[in-house]
């Protein structure tokens, strides 16, 4: 790892990275004089891990120097320069330090004058055996010591460790135009369904002496204190290594371990045959193999022989083969065998900079050679076969008896998966067999094994008879791997069967929901009332469900889940046919207007108790656009103009009083904050606020005077349109009439003169050019979609003065009883709303879907199938952009 000059290798490591992998040349582009020394055909010596300057921020510290090691290692490794294990140092000793600095910036961020003690970081996987690889996540295990973690005044130490690891998590995770620093994996800790991001040392003794499962131990022959208080964690691995390597190993415990073993084969014999494709981590004959074997064989001889206890996997084998306990032979084989796969996926990695250990096809493995150095990818995969044969050879030699067990138990899978209903079950069978294995964190657990077993039967039932089965199955299965736990989740299910079924038309249809759930499970506990496919209750009901939090944060973490849960039951009613997405649409903006009255209330009590309250005024919310229609989808925003009432001049009365336009402005700021920003109970909406008077370039909160006078004097054609589904929301019911006022005689004459008609026509034409339809279904943005409609309804409504009514489908009716819109604009517009709300759940893209859901459409909008909804879309798209010309005068 010296410097060399002019190496031809380190100039074709060079080439070959701006020519096979977009990652190393953006690195070597923002690392001009790195890429200057390769190109020179020199090998910088590694770059210190603190030789950025100290007044740069921390994080951004770190980020720049994993952009300067990631380019440096990369290229000492394409050049053959470095070997594996160089490189895998370099990667784990940064990771160390990062996570380290991250510690110590959290502490000291929260106690300045406290030494950074009693928390520290257990390395668990590769980063614990100083096996990193070029882009993998960290798994560490954060621990604490009530008696000496620095805490604030006041504040539990259980608390103080929770918020230590949250930045901790943070200051690595977060993305900037620098990059990121390391993703960050907390679910290997004990019970992470249950227990808080950081644990106690001495909960977590208690949990591995008692209650641990075997592939816990086995991650445990890797572990390492690596960061933080590394005595605490040294003594935290000495008091539980009597858990990892024990004398007598139970013949029990070695069941279960190649129990662990046959579950893996299960799952990645099948649709994990050698080829692109193949998983070079998990595949049959891969890096897991390797690693499985060689820590059976730890766990096994480990606790009578602590020369064996080593974790960098091939220094094990090597122990394993000189104590006789592997063959020579085999442990040179594996060895060879785990530099290449090692090496190969490095590579695969350096491409994107993903953590991705699957071996692309065509163009895309040609790359992965090509950066290796080999001519293209056939070549490639010769080099790596012989390998792969040999390493499954040997871990089937761990159960001799693993083959006939595995042939059986996926027999009586397929039969069960056909009978439900799955017309091809390999996908079923391999994702079945994955989660059986504990592949996802949420599944490692006794408890969410047996619960999946539980419900095992029942699942497969429900997914069998949903309308995409294999869809369904591969939905849930990505919903599983995003969880912390499942174990709830299943026995929900097992409990409640029709449940099941519900779960299986999400998976099916509803691409958004099924991202939701993902997200946050527990919303699918909100459908096991029969009442969730019931309308949603009046503003005032649902005001009152959501409000009585104990303080603002518990009032904003709470308003979040209840508006989450009513979305997501909302959107159940489609899926489910329980429902008229129109009914929906104004359900979900019954739902926003609630959220919205009560964190306003709460906003204003928490802001008045330092700022007090302007005398003789009050705020005023008026919503425009989808949600002054009281006709949301479910993907809307929230289009908002922020007013007061009273004096512009008055002052607030409280011990930090504010003039009233600053006091209004702030408070402005902090509802629009209430409103969209996430907390620990999730996002709630998106707030526009581009639609006030002077836009952007104005203030955020207006008089209701200067909103008044902006209205008659000074807004443009589109604002008057806007004007038209403009609604208070929030406000005493007698501001919301002085707004309502305003409103109603600017858009009956009381505004500049302008060319309705020409402008409108603009800035439709400008509108169309600039934000195309998204596909083919794109009911709002299609020539003849909703938009258009929308235009010729506020081009009449403002030429005539009839039909003013903020929502769109009274306003057409009101506008065809005068004679003013052509009596079949009522259906276009409840196709077209139908569609619109529908897509946003099932087809977000505007793209066709399959079949099935193409059924789901038809039902939700009123057709009796596809091909009518399709004609029936046609159809109305011509008759609106028939009348929109009209109004136009493009045609009589």
């Amino acid at each position: 790892m010296e410097d060399k000059l002019s190496d031809p290798c380190i100039v074709d490591a060079a080439r070959r990275a701006r020519l096979y992998s977009p990652f190393l040349t953006l690195l070597l582009d923002r690392e001009p004089g790195m890429a200057a020394a390769f190109d020179a055909g020199a090998l910088p010596a590694l770059p210190a891990l603190d030789e950025i300057a100290a007044d740069v921020p921390p994080a951004q510290r770190l980020r720049l120097a994993r952009r300067r090691l990631a380019l440096r290692v990369a290229i000492g490794d394409l050049a053959g320069i470095d070997d594996l294990t160089a490189v895998t140092h370099a990667l784990s000793d940064f990771a160390d330090h990062a996570l380290d600095t991250a510690i110590r910036t959290a502490i000291a961020e929260r106690t300045p004058d406290a030494a950074p003690r009693g928390f520290v970081a257990i390395a668990l996987g590769k980063q614990g055996s100083r096996e990193l690889n070029y882009s993998s996540d960290i798994d560490p295990i954060l621990l604490f010591d009530p008696l000496t973690l620095p805490c604030r005044p006041r504040e539990a130490p259980e608390e103080a460790a929770v918020r230590i690891a949250r930045r901790v998590v943070e200051l690595l995770q977060t993305r900037d135009g620098d990059g990121y620093v390391l993703r960050v994996d907390l679910r290997l800790r004990p019970s992470p369904e249950i227990t808080p991001i950081a644990l106690s040392v001495d909960a977590a003794i208690s949990y591995y002496e008692s209650l641990a499962l075997p592939w816990e131990r086995a991650a445990f022959i890797r572990a390492r204190a690596a960061a933080g208080d590394v005595p605490l964690g040294e003594t935290f691995l000495a008091t539980v290594a009597p858990f990892v390597w024990r004398r007598a190993l139970d013949f029990g415990a070695i069941g279960e371990i190649r129990g662990i073993s046959r579950r893996i084969r299960d799952h990645f014999a099948q649709g994990q045959a050698f080829g692109p494709g193949f998983d070079l981590k998990r595949g049959r004959g891969g890096i897991r193999e390797v690693e499985f074997f060689t820590q059976i064989h730890q766990l096994i001889h480990g606790g009578r022989d602590p020369a064996l206890r080593v974790p960098d996997t091939r220094a094990a084998l090597a122990a394993l083969a000189a104590a006789g306990w592997v063959a020579p032979e085999e442990a040179m084989a594996l060895q060879a065998a785990y530099t290449l796969y090692r090496t190969i996926e490095h590579r695969v990695q350096m491409i994107e900079d993903r953590q991705t250990h699957t071996l692309p096809s065509g163009t895309a493995l040609d790359a992965v050679a090509g950066l290796h150095g080999l001519a293209d990818g056939a070549v490639l995969l010769d080099l790596l076969r012989p390998h792969v044969t040999a390493t499954a050879r040997s871990y089937d030699a761990l159960d001799p008896d693993e083959g006939d067990a595995l042939s059986f138990d996926a027999e009586r899978l397929a039969g069960q998966l056909v009978a439900a209903g799955f017309d091809a079950t390999e996908v079923a069978a391999q994702r079945i067999a994955q989660w059986r294995g504990g592949a996802y964190p949420a599944l490692r657990s006794a408890a969410a094994r047996a619960a999946l077993e539980a419900v095992l039967p029942g699942l497969i039932a429900a997914l069998g008879s949903a309308p995409d089965p294999q869809g369904a199955i591969v939905r849930l299965d990505r919903m599983l791997a995003r969880l912390s736990s499942a174990v709830n989740f299943f026995r929900l299910i097992e409990a409640r069967p029709a449940l099941g079924r519900l779960l299986g038309l999400i998976l099916s249809h509803a691409v958004t929901l099924a991202e939701e759930l993902a997200r946050r499970p527990e919303l699918f506990d909100g459908l096991i009332d029969a009442t969730a496919l019931d309308p949603v209750g009046t503003v005032d009901a649902l005001a009152a469900e959501m409000a009585g939090g104990a303080d603002y944060q518990v009032q904003l973490d709470h308003v979040r889940r209840i508006v989450g849960e009513k979305r997501f039951a909302l959107g159940t009613q489609i899926i489910a046919s329980a429902a008229d997405p129109l009914d929906v649409s104004a359900g979900y903006a019954r739902v926003a207007e609630a959220a919205i009255c009560v964190l306003a209330d709460a906003t204003i009590t928490e802001f008045a108790a330092a700022h007090g309250h302007v005398p003789d005024s009050e705020l005023v919310i008026l919503a425009l656009g989808r949600m002054g229609g009281g006709a949301l989808t479910h993907a809307s925003d929230l289009d908002l103009i922020y007013l007061f009432t009273g004096d512009y001049l008055a002052e607030s009365d409280g011990r930090k009083p504010l003039g009233a336009v600053l006091y209004y402005n702030r408070l402005a700021q902090r509802i629009s904050a209430a409103l969209s920003v996430p907390t620990a109970s999730g996002p709630l909406y998106e707030i526009d606020t581009r639609l006030r008077p002077s836009g952007t370039q104005g203030p955020l909160c207006v008089s209701l005077d200067g909103f008044a006078r902006y209205q008659r004097e000074s807004a443009w054609t589109w604002e008057h349109m806007a004007l038209a589904r403009a609604r208070p929301v929030f406000g005493s019911p007698q501001a919301r009439a002085a707004v309502s006022a305003i409103i109603r005689d600017v858009l009956h004459g009381d505004r500049p003169k302008r060319d309705i008609i020409a402008d409108a026509t603009a800035m439709r034409a400008d509108m169309a050019a600039h934000k195309p339809p998204l596909g083919p279904l794109d009911a709002k943005l299609l020539p003849g979609g909703l938009v258009d409609l929308e235009f010729a309804v506020h081009m009449v409504q403002l030429e005539s003065g009839a039909g003013l009514d903020p929502n769109l489908r009274i306003a057409i009716d009101a506008l065809i009883a005068v004679g003013k819109a052509p009596p079949d604009m009522i259906a276009a517009y409840d196709l077209l709303a139908r569609l619109l709300v529908t897509l946003r759940l099932v087809a977000p893209d505007a793209q066709v879907p399959n079949a099935v859901t193409q059924d789901l459409i038809a039902h939700a909008v009123g057709m009796a199938d596809w091909p009518r909804v399709v004609a029936s879309l046609d159809t109305i798209r011509q008759d609106v952009a028939r009348w929109l010309a009209q109004v136009e005068g493009i045609e009589a």
